[in-house]
């Protein structure tokens, strides 16, 4: 009898572990109800419907009886400097430091600065596909299928097109059906231009490509083809090529765009790869592509309660496999969204290295999107030649420096010299190196990777790092980004908290780094630069200032004064009594100073940091408001409050990605979270499920959301109660969880679970599944 009641317990319990387990384990695809859905009409490029494979992206917009798509293609740039050729040889960071120490400021301003007042470097448009159908056919809708990365344009009549970019050829394809297009047409960017000049446009961007100075664009047409040449710049040139076919049942248009980097004769490839898309036929080719795209949402999913949020959370994972792909360009400042108005980007649509770059590529290593995020860090490692001549020429050292804003080729394009020229900049950058290596435990990337390429960012900074009369390391120059613009006063006396923030963390993800590897004498240098930087600048209640003289007193977009909280987590709410206050107080002085000065990307940064120390109502109050507010009808990111409610004094448009991103990465923190509270000691990290709910979450789940160490975690939580969660070990050792599960205690699959304090610890093996239920 005895033994039956324990033999209907266990069972009973597995059924609970099974039934609540496979609730919160099951992947899950995109569901078709938070598709992104447009109503016609759609009379700006910016507000269109994002397609892409990563190499090529196009925005699908229209209205009546036309419909365009807007074209891109991640490498097609003018790398032309502006002013002197390699001017930062001769305008180096010494000699800056040199003139602002005698006050020169508007000296070294116009060395640093008048480099971005050209029209290049710049990243470029492909020109525009325009289809016009007959009067009385009427655009009702766009959708993209995000299971499927599909756009599909639905007529009053019934008509349909059906889109996509081939996440498996360097193509794109279109299907009409229940009805034909009267026109087809390409328009190169001098096109565009001359539309625009007669009213046909949207916002305006980043200067006339008539600046450019280019000859128009060699055309061609056949029967069913049509195509484009255009000579661009320092012997690039880029081919739009298009072909139509026919049939009783639909008509199928195929195009791709090829440049010199992919050949000598662009237009014979562009021809070939074509046709073979032709051949193979919409279906055949639609099924790789399908597969691929079932393949990248089976990496991990969310749901969470917030129609709003969790649509944009799916379109935004949608933008990584959408915009950044293995061997193709990483995402800019627009992705492969570039402006189609007649103009060139805004702000070049450049890597800039301050936040924006960083903050794109920070989302995808919980979702998994591993292969994704490798597109920026293999960017900057086959540019590693190219920084370690920067860093010899510009900064007089040795390692590797990347400029603060860049093109893509890696050459810097100048602005203000306070964060375009400041080398802590590459310090982030090397950040995102570090993660990757922590969520991947891929060793052998730390090795041939990771560890070469932040080591010599660490190199350069050592270079550039003297000591003070009390033995601290201290910069030459010192900034904290976008603080003081770029008047004299945004010098600021160094070391800059956001300076000493940057290289703390990386000498102490080094020193992390060196001790995987064995290299105890690299791990004690790394060690010694940390601990020689000195402390934090705080005021006698904790609020960190900007440097060790001022204090931040006005409302401002760019966190940088407290970038230790968040994402280098130096500051957090585990780390004793010092940390808390520092929290505090200086939270509580940003919210003094108000939004004012805020940007989109501020609310979806702050929301991250909120979620991190652990603050759920306020994470998602200024998630809410991002994606009110900051957010096109597209899921674009702009910068400025479109709504004009008074949540920022902007209200300007031109978008950006990386809001998007940080409201992705801000679901995850709510979620799930994965970290050190001692940065830079091994093996200290710790999970923690549901750490930042806010109460109107009270349902959530989440699968396979990726933990430092390469671990996949899933969790369901019902009624604001954790229910089940279970986690898969990355590798062999410790895993370590923390409880805040309110005093109510898990019921686990595994035998010797202890608990030290409030964190559950249990030895697993790489591959073995912890469950627990309550």
């Amino acid at each position: 009898m005895y033994k039956t009641k324990i033999f209907k317990a266990s069972f009973l319990f597995l059924n609970i572990c099974v039934a609540v387990s496979s609730y919160a384990q099951q992947v899950r695809l995109p569901d078709p109800a938070y598709n992104l859905v447009l109503k016609a009409p759609v009379k700006t490029w910016d507000e269109a419907l994002p397609l892409g494979n990563g190499l090529m992206g196009g925005l699908l917009w229209g209205e009546q009886n036309t419909i365009r798509l807007s074209l891109d293609r991640g490498d097609l740039w003018d790398e032309r400097t502006h002013g002197e050729k390699e001017w930062w040889k001769k305008y180096t960071y010494q000699k800056g430091a040199d003139l602002i120490a005698k006050k020169e400021f508007n000296t070294v301003n116009s060395w640093w600065d008048q480099a971005y007042n050209g029209v290049s470097p710049t990243k470029l448009p492909a020109g525009r596909i325009e289809l016009k159908f007959p009067d009385g056919e009427v655009v009702r809708e766009f959708e993209l299928m995000e299971a499927t990365a599909e756009g599909i344009t639905r007529f009053n009549s019934g008509a349909t097109i059906n889109t996509f970019y081939s996440a498996k050829n360097p193509v794109a394809m279109l299907s009409i059906k229940g009805t034909a297009a009267d026109s087809v047409m390409l328009f190169s960017p001098m096109d565009v231009y001359r539309k625009n000049a007669k009213g046909d446009g949207g916002p305006s961007s980043g200067g006339s490509v008539s600046k450019l100075g280019y000859p128009e664009a060699i055309k061609g047409k056949t029967a069913t083809a049509e195509w484009y040449i255009q000579e661009a710049a320092e012997g690039l040139k880029y081919c739009v090529y298009l072909e139509t076919k026919k049939s009783a049942k639909e008509t199928l248009i195929a195009f791709t765009i090829t440049s010199t980097v992919d050949g000598k004769d662009p237009l014979s490839l562009a021809r070939e790869r074509v046709a073979q898309a032709l051949n193979k036929g919409y279906a055949g080719m639609l099924k790789p592509h399908a597969k691929w795209w079932a393949e990248f949402w089976k990496k991990s999913s969310v749901s969470i309660p917030d129609t709003a949020v969790q649509k944009q959370y799916n379109l935004v994972q949608y933008f990584y496999g959408a915009a950044s792909r293995l061997k193709a360009p990483p995402m800019p400042l627009q992705g492969v969204w570039t402006a189609d108005n007649g103009a060139l980007p805004p702000w070049k649509g450049d890597y800039h290295n301050d936040l924006n770059t960083q903050m794109t590529y920070m989302a995808y290593q919980q979702s998994g999107r591993y292969e994704e995020g490798e597109s920026y860090l293999n960017f900057l490692w086959d540019r590693r030649d190219f920084f370690k001549d920067f860093a010899r020429d510009f900064y007089g050292t040795g390692g590797l420096a990347c400029p603060g804003v860049m093109s893509y080729s890696g050459q810097p394009l100048g602005g203000w010299g306070q964060y375009s020229m400041s080398p802590t900049m590459s310090a982030w950058s090397a950040h995102l190196f570090y993660l990757h290596w922590l969520y991947t435990a891929d060793d052998t990337f730390l090795r041939e990777k990771a560890y070469p390429w932040s080591s010599g960012v660490g190199e350069c900074m050592l270079g550039i790092l003297k000591k003070d009369q009390n033995g601290l390391l201290k910069l030459p120059l010192s900034s904290s980004p976008e603080i003081f613009d770029n008047s004299p006063k945004a010098w600021l006396e160094p070391n800059s908290n956001y300076d000493l923030m940057s290289l703390k963390m990386l000498f102490l993800s080094l020193k992390e780094m060196a001790a995987q590897m064995g290299k105890t004498a690299d791990e004690k240098k790394w060690a010694d630069a940390a601990v020689a930087l000195g402390d934090f600048h705080t005021k006698a209640d904790g609020t960190l200032l900007l440097d060790a003289k001022y204090e931040l007193t006005n409302s401002h977009r760019h966190l940088s004064n407290i970038i230790g909280i968040y994402p280098f987590n130096l500051i957090n709410n585990e780390s004793g009594k010092t940390d808390e206050k520092m929290i505090e107080a200086s939270l509580q002085n940003w919210d003094k100073l108000g939004t004012n000065q805020w940007v989109g990307y501020t609310f979806s940064w702050m929301s991250c940091l909120r979620a991190r120390v652990g603050d759920g109502e306020a994470a998602v109050k200024n998630l809410d408001i991002f994606v009110k507010a900051f957010v096109l009808r597209n899921g674009f990111h702009v910068n400025g409050d479109q709504t004009k409610s008074g949540y920022s004094g902007f209200t300007y448009r031109p978008f950006t990605l990386e809001g998007n991103f940080l409201a992705s990465q801000a679901v995850h923190e709510m979620l799930m979270q994965s970290w050190s509270a001692k940065p830079g000691e091994l093996n200290t990290g710790l999970i923690r499920i549901f750490p930042a709910m806010p109460k109107k979450w009270a349902d959530a789940s989440f699968t396979n959301l990726r933990a430092e160490g390469g671990s996949l975690v899933s969790g369901a939580r019902k009624n604001n109660q954790t229910v089940s969660f279970s986690i898969t070990a990355g590798r062999k050792g410790k895993l370590r969880i923390k409880d805040n599960f309110d005093g109510r205690v898990p019921k686990w699959n595994v035998k010797k679970v202890l608990k030290t304090g409030d964190v559950y610890e249990v030895n697993l093996e790489k591959g073995q599944k912890l469950k627990a239920v309550f």
